[in-house]
């Protein structure tokens, strides 16, 4: 790869950096190795700290209407404290640890909407610099997988995925943001008589899942329409054993019949509590796959704007970064 910028907060003759991921995504709560290349400038530096930021596009709902900006998830420090002699070319190896709620960027090798990226932030003499950006593919652990395949074989078809900024009361998420797969009940079932929509919520963490589950439901001849959530668990270590269709069955049934998942907290409309939110019929962050792809195979066709340069999606936004000091 070429070496993508030079480090401008430095000046010029400056030294620049490339950071290079291992091919192939990544998963939530699994390692992820590469190694950033620096080549020296017109003169010998010091390199303070190197560091890596998870960042993504999120949602945001503000006064008026929805925007979009950019959050660090995570900052890992992967090195620093070396003499970078002029012009030497110089290669920090690392192996990080993404967080068990990083979000999902594919499925089956499909682009689902959510853009995350690798930012590399290079410090010579206490200034620092985004030296590089890089695409973060990150694909379904396990039982995420299985979930949404059993949605497609009961029928749902997948809408879109999207990124908001907020918590969920009542579950251990940790994360500035959680992501909502947004899902269609299949034309003709008695789910469609019921519901406009479904969304689903993974928050994972090292002992299992918490999968939100928010319905969108019609209104009724006496009823007005309303949003009901649930909040259910399923383990990592379970999930090849599980019969997900009748798990997944199961849990619909109960999220439209409108009672409690065993042990979760009361549901009302806002249950997602302190979120931003977005309406029935918003769409992904970035467009993904076609609407009406099976969730279960997401076969739909990859719309021409997803993320080509992963900069792209990200311009702009060098100042907006929530946490970045944190």
């Amino acid at each position: 790869m070429v070496f993508k910028k030079l480090l401008g907060a430095l000046g010029v003759g400056g030294p620049s950096v490339d950071t290079v991921l291992q091919p192939g995504p990544a998963l939530p709560g699994g390692l992820l190795s590469g190694e950033v290349r620096l080549r020296g400038g017109g003169s010998d530096m010091t390199v303070d700290r190197i560091s890596l930021l998870l960042v993504a596009r999120v949602e945001r709902e503000g006064q008026e209407e929805e925007d979009e900006g950019t959050v660090v998830l995570e900052r890992f420090s992967v090195g620093g404290g070396f003499r970078l002699a002029e012009e030497a070319d110089h290669a920090v190896p690392f192996t990080i640890t993404l967080p068990w709620e990083t979000p999902i960027t594919e499925l089956h090798g499909q682009h689902l909407g959510p853009v995350l990226g690798i930012r590399t932030e290079v410090e010579i003499a206490g200034a620092r610099d985004k030296g590089d950006l890089d695409a973060l593919a990150v694909g379904p652990l396990p039982a995420q997988e299985a979930i949404l395949e059993a949605f497609g074989r009961l029928g749902y078809v997948f809408r879109s995925a999207d990124l908001e900024l907020g918590h969920i009361r009542g579950t251990g998420q940790r994360l500035p943001c959680y992501q909502e797969i947004e899902i269609l009940p299949p034309a003709g079932h008695a789910h469609a008589h019921a519901v406009n929509e479904i969304e689903v919520t993974f928050i994972a963490a090292p002992g299992g899942l918490e999968v939100v589950i928010e319905a969108d439901k019609r209104a009724g001849l006496f009823t007005e329409g309303h949003d009901t959530v649930h909040r259910f668990t399923a383990s990592h270590h379970a999930a090849p054993q599980t019969d997900w269709n009748a798990q997944v069955d199961a849990w619909l049934k109960e999220v439209i019949a409108g009672r409690e998942a065993h042990g979760a907290p009361p549901s009302h409309g806002g249950e997602h509590g302190d979120r931003h939110r977005s309406g029935p019929g918003a769409g992904a962050v970035v467009a993904g796959v076609a609407a009406g792809a099976a969730v279960g195979v997401v076969g739909g066709m990859v719309a021409a704007e997803v993320v080509d340069e992963i900069g792209d999606a990200f311009e702009g936004e060098e100042d907006e970064e929530s946490g970045e000091e944190g």
